[in-house]
């Protein structure tokens, strides 16, 4: 499942500073996920969209509870 594999490189890139050196130069969804792959995950474009729709509802609801 890609959306697992999401979650294993974000875990992963968060741990390693190595990883976030290799991707400082991702300038765009598409290089993020082309450099994930060349790295050996399994991350789809979908995969990133669903994440961001998430983040973007937490945050809307974090922004709701302060209110």
């Amino acid at each position: 499942m890609s959306w697992s594999e999401l979650e294993r490189f974000v875990a992963d890139v968060e741990a390693d500073p190595a990883l976030q050196r290799a991707l400082k130069h991702c300038r765009s969804r598409k290089e993020l996920i082309l450099a994930g792959r060349r790295l050996g995950y399994r991350i789809t474009r979908l995969d990133l969209e669903r994440a961001w729709q998430e983040d973007q509802l937490e945050q809307a609801q974090r922004d709701q509870a302060a209110r």
